[in-house]
């Protein structure tokens, strides 16, 4: 009788684990984004941040006054020219979060098995036994038996930072609870999550719509990062509001998913919204925790079908206190990068860790090392089988020109756009070489005044898995003739041979516009 057995394919050669990772100009080509706060808010921190592989740096308005927010993006502006490191600014809304509010700033120990009573009355002060919260509706929201999480990490582990409560009693607007683990909250704000309950408070707050307004129209901010967004309503209602702040009518929304209720209409919510964050410290809480990984696989495979940026948190908690991340953490990155994520936000890493350039450092390079592994093929034809015939021309072009550049062993994909959506397209079929997009600035004008586009556009494709932006120089025409194609294919060409991704008898593939027609072509470099 014939042997059955299956050869299985080994998909990495065992030598190959022990070789050294290489360095190379772009450290990964998924995005990492950094929280600045108290320990990465130097010039010299920001610094070696965007060194290290920063692209996307993050401002969390829950915590600190906006004048702290605003000196660490001018050192960050300084940052920039120093290292001339693109980076974009996402502004992080509070949206209906709920708080323990504590004035004193003293460490409160709670003990497991005694109670605590909740209070909206925040002119009291936060005991052991007592904890005011910026809620008045809590009590009528909540019933006997629910769980409520309060702490920095919402209860992930090994927790001795979070507590978990259990409602016993609802007395008048206080609701008291059973403390089920000792711990110690620190600090003057912690997060207080309800599990699986609705929190009748607007997804954009007054609060937020003053910080938009003031420090994200003066900071002409790239991303705004929508907390707790439950229904597409809410995106609407927030691009309703950016679309009358002058510049912000270009901002991106990325909607974050936090709770079931978000995860209940995601589909409704990822097509209005530009991208996805998984926010899994919270929906960690609200799912069981053997399911937050099915939400993260169906979730990032939904954005990577419709070509939508899909960014996962709450990657390696423990580096906010060590040089190294745990086992399963450093696998818990790479799986998000099979899985298909476009970026990695690291919070409390680099907001408050000791190590913000470090964990960039070591995220980067174990996104790097699954990169290398990544089954581009069958996602390629996944995406195909998606987007069905007929093909949209520019769908049509962009999968070509990622085909193309497989074919050939191209070391990169030069593909020039106005609006950078041709290039976010060829990012979507996930090609295994960068894609330097060119952005090639328009002339537009309100009849005051003449003003360039692409700025917006160059630092919105910072978040997107292997685009790698470069500003085209505006004194060509966006309406492009064969002389200066030419002679903006010759800047982005020595702008990837300075940044040594380009070599000599390289083959590149180019996408552009040439007149109506949009053209892919392959060149050979010469010596």
């Amino acid at each position: 009788m014939q042997s059955t057995h299956l050869h299985i394919e080994e998909p990495v050669r065992m030598a190959s684990i022990l070789e050294p990772s290489k360095p190379s100009f772009f450290p990964a080509m998924t995005k990492i984004v950094g929280t600045l706060g108290p320990k990465s808010r130097s010039v010299e921190i920001i610094s070696r941040c965007l060194e290290a592989g920063m692209s996307v740096a993050r401002f969390d308005f829950s915590w600190g006054e906006t004048e702290f927010h605003q000196e660490t993006l001018n050192n960050m502006k300084v940052a920039i020219k120093s290292t001339k490191k693109l980076c974009a600014v996402m502004l992080d809304t509070v949206g209906p979060e709920l708080q323990v509010v504590n004035k004193t700033e003293h460490p409160i120990s709670l003990k497991a098995d005694s109670l605590v009573v909740l209070t909206p009355d925040q002119n009291k002060e936060a005991t052991s036994n007592l904890l005011p919260i910026n809620f008045g509706g809590l009590s009528k929201a909540v019933k006997t038996g629910d769980a409520i999480f309060i702490g920095q990490y919402l209860f992930t582990g090994s927790e001795t930072t979070s507590v978990w409560l259990e409602v016993t009693e609802v007395s008048g607007d206080d609701v008291v609870c059973l403390i089920k683990n000792s711990a110690t909250l620190s600090g003057q704000l912690y997060t207080l999550h309800v599990s699986q309950i609705r929190i009748d408070l607007p997804t954009l707050t007054d609060k937020d719509k003053e910080v938009i307004s003031t420090w994200g129209v003066k900071n002409n901010v790239d991303f705004l990062s929508l907390s707790y967004t439950r229904h597409a309503e809410d995106v609407r209602h927030a691009r309703n509001y950016l679309s009358k702040l002058g510049d912000l009518n270009q901002t991106q929304i990325f909607a974050k998913i936090e709770n079931v209720e978000g995860l209940t209409h995601f589909d409704e919510i990822l097509q209005e919204a530009d991208g996805i964050i998984l926010s899994r410290g919270n929906l960690g809480i609200d799912l069981p925790p053997e399911k937050v990984f099915l939400f993260q696989k169906a979730a990032v495979y939904k954005c990577n079908m419709v070509g939508k940026p899909a960014v996962v948190t709450r990657v390696v908690d423990s580096m906010t206190d060590n040089l190294r991340p745990t086992r399963a953490e450093a696998t818990d990155v790479a799986n998000a990068v099979l899985d298909g994520s476009d970026a990695i936000i690291l919070g409390a890493e680099t907001l408050r860790g000791l190590y913000p350039v470090e964990t960039i450092s070591i995220v980067g390079k174990i996104c790097a090392e699954a990169e290398k592994v990544l089954n581009q093929d069958l996602h390629f034809k996944k995406t195909v089988k998606y987007v069905g015939e007929p093909m949209t021309h520019l769908e049509s072009i962009a999968s070509s020109a990622v085909r193309a550049a497989i074919k050939v062993k191209a070391s990169v994909i030069i593909c020039f756009t106005s609006s950078g959506r041709a290039a976010r397209l060829i990012a979507k079929y996930r090609p295994t070489m960068p894609v330097i997009s060119v952005v090639v600035p328009r002339l537009k004008t309100n009849q005051l005044r003449w003003t360039f586009t692409g700025a917006f556009e160059a630092r919105q494709s910072l978040i997107v898995r292997g685009l790698f932006p470069t500003l085209a120089d505006p004194r060509h025409p966006a309406e492009s003739t064969d002389g200066t194609n030419e002679s903006i294919l010759k800047a982005a060409l020595d702008h990837g041979k300075a940044t040594g991704v380009i070599k000599p008898h390289d083959r590149i593939v180019v996408c552009q516009k040439v007149g109506d027609a949009s053209v892919v072509k392959i060149i050979e470099l010469e010596d």
